[in-house]
């Protein structure tokens, strides 16, 4: 009994002791709603991703999904730069067959020697050989003839054109489209001269038949001559002015080229351009250029100066007959032309342009004045009969500055003392500024 009280209640220790050795197993918690935010429904919830904590698998997946890719942007970028490309290349294309049809084939120039048969012939290229070549069938066989310039292919040296006009560019520039406002009413004076160019050069090509009944042959050229500012250039205009013949104006020094045979080939075709359009009449001005006395020289210019004018001999009289191409030849130092030039049968009349005489600055003041404004005390008779030696050109110099002297102090009305002024100038320049008396 006493053992009984003494002990522990409900049960003894050992039992307790063997209960707190024992481990509590795990049990998941009791789930709650405290504390926790509930889940949203709708679009914003559908669209949040749970979060994924990759394994070894996913990650071999993700690299290769990279690596695909990287090889479909690898892709898309070559598909954009080809149809970037595509377009430049036919561009390219489009801009380099637009630049051959504006080029063309290239070709060259040759002359034709002979007519073999229909579709052969022999041509000589610039080069010197003679080549036997084929003749397209588009090329006109009518026009080609011996010695026609025809164009042939680059490689196979085919003739594939004829060239119509071989024309010198500049023998074109020498003929006159528009013809000049100078008529004979504008040349003071000179009636004697008038007359004799009319007979030499007009009379011929308008009524040659006076001349076949007469039974002379009319002249092939005439040559003006004279000092400066007579008015040998002024008459050759009104020439060209009353003619209806094609007028060729060249000046000496434009026949002097810078390459061996250039100028006597321009002589050649200058004539040959004026016999096609005829009647015409060429007109060479300041012709001491070329045609100066020959002598012995070794320079190589001087040289091919006398082959020019050689070959203008050759031209006015030669084997074939000028037909109705006259030559009018203008200088003012004819005592330097060579002989053979100017002897009759080339140059069959010469005509010379002296000073105008009183009656003939009479008129060409008058010419000159007649629009101008002058006032009462103007006496030009005081300027015709002077004793200064007073060309047609200087004349008109002096009506000029009359006229800017006036404008100078802003009068529209030319005074006596304005073309006294005007005359010393232009005597003062025309003595290259040296007073008279000055050196004894």
């Amino acid at each position: 009994m006493g053992n009984a009280q003494s002990g522990f209640p409900g049960g003894p220790p050992g039992d307790k002791d063997k209960k707190k050795d024992q481990k509590k197993k795990w049990e998941p918690p009791v789930p709650t709603t405290i504390g926790r935010k509930k889940n949203k429904k709708g679009p914003e919830g559908a669209a949040k991703m749970p979060k994924v904590h990759p394994t070894i698998r996913c990650n071999l997946k993700l690299l290769k999904m990279n690596r695909i890719h990287d090889y479909l942007l690898m892709e898309e970028e070559f598909v954009q730069n080809q149809q970037l490309l595509k377009p430049q290349e036919e561009k390219t294309q489009e801009e380099r067959a637009r630049v051959d049809e504006l080029r063309g084939t290239p070709m060259s120039v040759g002359t034709l020697e002979e007519v073999i048969d229909e579709n052969h012939a022999i041509v000589s290229s610039s080069t010197g050989p003679e080549n036997y070549v084929t003749m397209m069938s588009f090329v006109d066989k009518d026009q080609l003839e011996p010695g026609c310039s025809v164009l042939m292919h680059h490689k196979t040296l085919a003739v594939v054109g004829v060239l119509q006009d071989d024309a010198d560019p500049m023998v074109s520039v020498m003929k006159l489209e528009k013809a000049p406002s100078e008529s004979y009413a504008d040349v003071g004076g000179l009636e004697q001269q008038i007359m004799e160019i009319k007979e030499a050069v007009e009379l011929p090509l308008t009524h040659p038949e006076l001349y076949e009944e007469m039974g002379i042959k009319p002249p092939k050229g005439v040559i003006l001559y004279g000092v400066p500012g007579t008015g040998k250039t002024l008459l050759a205009k009104a020439v060209a002015n009353q003619t209806s013949a094609t007028f060729l104006r060249v000046v000496g020094s434009e026949l002097i080229q810078k390459y061996l045979g250039d100028g006597p080939k321009l002589v050649r075709e200058m004539f040959r351009v004026a016999e096609e359009n005829a009647p015409s009449i060429v007109f060479i001005d300041e012709i001491d250029a070329i045609g100066t006395k020959r002598y012995d020289s070794t320079s190589g210019g001087e040289k091919e100066i006398q082959r020019t004018m050689l070959e203008l001999l050759n031209q006015l009289d030669g084997f074939d007959s000028r037909g109705d191409v006259k030559v009018i030849m203008a200088t003012n130092k004819i005592e330097s032309l060579d002989p053979a030039l100017i002897r009759p049968g080339r140059i069959d009349r010469k005509i010379e342009f002296p000073l105008p005489d009183v009656k003939t600055k009479r008129h060409i003041f008058g010419i000159h004045t007649s629009r101008m404004t002058l006032s009462e005390d103007v006496d030009l008779e005081e300027f015709v009969m002077s004793k200064d030696d007073l060309s047609g050109a200087d004349i008109k110099a002096i009506c000029t500055e009359s006229g800017l002297l006036a404008l100078r102090e802003r009068r529209m009305m030319v005074c006596n003392e304005d073309f006294r002024k005007a005359r010393e100038k232009v005597l003062y320049k025309k003595s290259e500024g040296t007073p008279e008396g000055l050196y004894l």
